[in-house]
């Protein structure tokens, strides 16, 4: 199983960014799908969450400004993320939370925001 993270990069407050993650070795439509940050210093934090079925769930700090989406006929989730902050800065992981693959995560995508 694997799990690639992608669309990171260095944006200004206020911008925008879409990550993306290409999954592969497990059936993706059976699986809830999440993304994770990890901010410097600071323990993996969930930022949204969608399950097979498509309920989503987000923290508080995203609520309003990300949208997590998925394409099960690519095996793919994303995570559009708006009206950036600071402290949106961090490593933002792909996961498959709640099933048998939930300890598998993927090298995480980068993203800085900063003027």
């Amino acid at each position: 199983v694997q799990l690639q993270a992608s669309g990171g990069g260095l944006v200004q407050p206020g911008g925008f960014l879409r990550l993306s993650c290409e999954a592969s070795g497990m059936v993706f439509n059976q699986n809830d799908f999440a993304w994770y940050r990890q901010a410097p210093g600071k323990q993996r934090e969930l930022v949204a969450q969608i399950s097979n079925n498509g309920i989503t769930n987000y923290s508080d700090s995203a609520k309003g400004r990300f949208t997590i989406s998925r394409d099960n006929a690519k095996a793919m989730g994303y995570l559009q993320m708006n009206n950036l902050r600071s402290e949106d800065t961090g490593v933002y992981y792909c996961n498959l939370p709640n099933g048998r693959w939930r300890n598998v995560w993927g090298q995480g995508t980068q993203v800085t925001v900063s003027s």
